[in-house]
């Protein structure tokens, strides 16, 4: 039954960050994107969100047309040969 008391220090102990002492940087994300700059918040991060943002669109717009093409491909009757 002893054993059984060791378990949460235990596990405290393998998920503990004593090892690496990271920077906390959510204070500095949370000023960049509280900043009022007149952006949108999903283009507030720099370049990169632009390009990951217009490269959703663009598949997003590329999807949707071609689902619609395959939607009316697949309403219009087969010829018969």
């Amino acid at each position: 039954m002893n054993h059984l008391q060791k378990v949460p220090l235990l596990a405290s102990r393998a998920f503990s960050s004593s090892c690496r002492h990271l920077k906390n940087k959510v204070p500095e994300a949370q000023k960049l994107f509280q900043e009022d700059n007149g952006l949108p918040v999903h283009i507030k991060g720099g370049s990169r969100d632009v390009l990951l943002y217009r490269a959703t669109m663009t598949l997003t717009v590329v999807g949707t047309c071609y689902s619609l093409y395959l939607l009316l491909v697949a309403s219009m009757p087969h010829k018969k040969a």
